[in-house]
């Protein structure tokens, strides 16, 4: 997830995230078993797929993502901070966890 209102930031920094994965074979053909196509999992990856893959957004739109994955059955939800290259995002980390444990 990135965490930003900026719409535009929030895109790159995700197809950014998915086009590294994108390059290992592993990843696209399960992916492909999971119904996207060989378009979608082409280049830094189609929007449906960056959309599927990455949130982006405020606290709250975060919030609401991983709360869509529980409601769709998941007993569990992993969230990996992206987009803020080598430093550690311990500042969005910090902004994030009363979001999610609220």
């Amino acid at each position: 997830m990135y965490l930003s209102s900026d719409e535009a930031a929030g895109r790159a920094a995700a197809h950014a995230f998915v086009a590294d994965y994108l390059r290992l074979p592993n990843y696209v053909n399960n992916l492909l078993r999971m119904g996207f196509s060989e378009e979608d999992v082409r280049d830094a990856g189609s929007e449906r797929l960056v959309e599927a893959l990455v949130a982006w957004g405020d606290e709250q739109v975060i919030a609401d993502r991983v709360a869509a994955h529980h409601e769709a059955g998941a007993d569990h939800v992993c969230i990996q901070v992206i987009g803020y290259g080598d430093e550690f995002p311990l500042e969005q980390w910090r902004r994030l966890a009363p979001a999610l444990l609220g």
